[in-house]
């Protein structure tokens, strides 16, 4: 339930600056209301391109949008918004497990010391983060010998190593599926090209390479989401060896330490 939470206020963050986009979009229609005697088929572009103004970034982008054709285009900007918002829950979710672990074996040793293998519970109880549950788990089987708490250590490891990889296959999913529904739109936009030069009668450089120019920004814009997706899904993987090595390193101390204590009984 905290996992779904967090996925739902990713997704609000992008909502809510979609709706700023679009509200700064609806702030510049008056401007655009000044050259309504201008042609329909002329882009953002155009009209700016005579009063020497640069085109706002999200201006030239909602027109290679349009272009690129709504429908193909849209399945794009799906598969990068439900992308980015799986990957920044998962960014969130790693960051929040990461753990002094070196701090945290320092409270173990004093709680055993201290208080036996009750008080180190407690102190693993309270502690956030994997390391601190695989500490938990391996310390209720304290009394069924180091054996067995060192083979509950590396299962349950294995349990938080599939948590924290929880989602990295939908992201893998949409960066596979963006080109390909870029390469699809394009090849779409190339048999509608031949059909126009089809109808013409006639091979017209204008019929051509407009139908060319419009087939390959489904392709452009498919890579450029799989591209963006492939970063984050990297760095997760970075933050997720990280996290693995940290548990790892962190259950041979704990093997360690709970070995010294009981030779101390």
């Amino acid at each position: 339930m905290k996992k779904f939470f967090m996925f739902l206020a990713v997704a609000g963050v992008m909502a809510f600056a979609a709706n700023t986009a679009s509200a700064q979009d609806a702030q510049g229609a008056p401007a655009e209301e000044q050259v309504a005697s201008a042609p329909a088929e002329m882009t953002a572009a155009d009209l700016l391109a005579g009063t020497g103004e640069e085109v706002p970034l999200h201006q030239a982008l909602k027109t290679k949008f349009i272009e690129g054709g709504a429908g193909f285009m849209s399945l794009i900007i799906i598969c990068l918004i439900i992308g980015l918002a799986l990957s920044i829950e998962r960014i969130l979710y790693l960051t929040f497990s990461k753990s002094n672990t070196k701090k945290l074996l320092a409270k173990v040793e004093q709680a055993l010391e201290e208080g036996g293998v009750e008080a180190a519970k407690d102190v693993c109880r309270e502690t956030r983060g994997p390391v601190a549950s695989i500490f938990y788990q391996g310390l209720l089987r304290y009394d069924q010998g180091i054996d067995v708490v060192e083979k509950t250590v590396v299962s349950y490891g294995s349990v938080q190593m599939s948590e924290m990889e929880n989602g990295l296959s939908w992201i893998g999913l949409f960066i596979a599926i963006a080109p390909s529904l870029g390469f699809l739109g394009t090849v779409i936009g190339m048999i509608n090209a031949f059909d126009a030069i089809q109808a013409a009668g006639d091979i017209s450089p204008n019929v051509v390479a407009g139908g060319m120019k419009v087939a390959l920004i489904t392709t452009v814009g498919g890579l450029i989401v799989a591209m963006i997706l492939q970063v984050f899904y990297n760095y997760i993987l970075a933050k997720i060896d990280s996290l693995t090595i940290d548990m790892e390193d962190s259950s041979i101390c704990l093997i360690d330490l709970l070995t010294k204590h009981n030779a101390k009984k």
